[in-house]
């Protein structure tokens, strides 16, 4: 099982560091496996081009660097990246945000479309409002317009 874990967190390295060497991007990365997925902390002075408008270059990166993962290993997990911090400070940004709408639509009792988002931010807020006692939230539209909906849950 070691070698395993092993050779999956090198396998990772190998391609991330094929992948940012394709776009001249010089950096350095650290690998952490859990049980779920595999977590990778880049660190490069280029930051903002690796992350591009709203997280989409680095959405993007993720994307290929998993496709390209669960075509070459056996038992692959999901590989989850952030760069410079962006992607924690982002997850902790939205989870403030949510929990602020949240209290909005309980004292409104309006519903509460949002802006559209990657499926990633979404689920984040579907996990905050999933914990708030008498709403509920719904992803609604297709690919860039996907977007979600916060209302009063009618359901005793």
């Amino acid at each position: 099982m070691e070698n395993e874990q092993s050779s999956l967190t090198d396998k990772v390295a190998e391609v991330l560091e094929q992948l940012l060497g394709m776009l001249s991007l010089e950096g350095s990365f650290d690998i952490d496996e859990t049980e779920e997925a595999v977590f990778v902390s880049i660190e490069t002075d280029d930051a903002g081009r690796l992350i591009g408008h709203q997280g989409e270059t680095l959405t993007a990166l993720q994307q290929i660097l998993n496709q390209i993962m669960f075509r070459q290993v056996d038992e692959p997990k999901r590989v989850i990246l952030d760069v410079s911090g962006w992607r924690k400070n982002k997850e902790a940004d939205l989870e403030a945000r949510a929990k602020a709408w949240a209290e909005e639509v309980l004292e409104t009792k309006a519903e509460m479309p949002l802006e559209p988002m990657p499926s990633w931010q979404r689920r984040i807020v579907h996990m905050v409002i999933e914990e708030t006692a008498g709403l509920k939230s719904e992803s609604v539209g297709d690919g860039p317009d996907r977007h979600l909906v916060i209302s009063v849950d009618e359901q005793p």
